[in-house]
């Protein structure tokens, strides 16, 4: 199972994921539609031109969905119970289609859950950077997370 078990999580611990994409103006578009999100800013290049950004720029949600989800093999996949909440979510600069995203996760919190004893809850603080080493976005997230099985050998 690729994801970690609530105790291999250690405060302090940083993980920068291997995984990296470069995003695409289908993307930006498929996600736009999909989601219902209509506005010009990502999807009309003649209306982008008269932004501060002067381009398209790709959807806030879909970058902050790519940066969980690059996040997902080495940290939850697999061993996490549930997602508790998303804080303090920003974007810092703006993502163009042609940029490729690279991310980093460090762990802010461990703790038992004081309600279910064979899981606990991590904190985590995400961050995606372009190809330039500029920080696009960020988050903190919170998971439930499944502590490994009685009888388990750690790996």
């Amino acid at each position: 199972m690729p994801g970690l078990w609530f105790e291999q999580f250690a405060e302090g611990m940083v993980i920068d994921h291997p995984i990296r994409r470069t995003v695409t103006e289908g993307d930006n578009v498929l996600f736009c539609a999909i989601t219902m999100n209509p506005a010009a800013l990502h999807l009309d290049a003649e209306a982008a031109k008269a932004t501060a950004f002067g381009r398209p720029i790709v959807n806030s949600l879909y970058t902050l969905g790519l940066m969980v989800g690059i996040s997902v093999y080495d940290t939850t996949l697999g061993t996490t119970v549930a997602n508790l909440g998303f804080e303090e979510v920003a974007f810092p600069a703006p993502l163009f289609h042609g940029d490729t995203v690279s991310v980093r996760t460090t762990v802010l919190a461990v703790r038992e859950s004081a309600s279910r004893p064979a899981e606990g809850i991590v904190t985590l603080l995400h961050e995606a950077f372009r190809q330039d080493g500029v920080v696009v976005a960020r988050c903190r997230r919170a998971a439930l997370m499944r502590k490994r099985p009685v009888g388990e050998a750690a790996a």
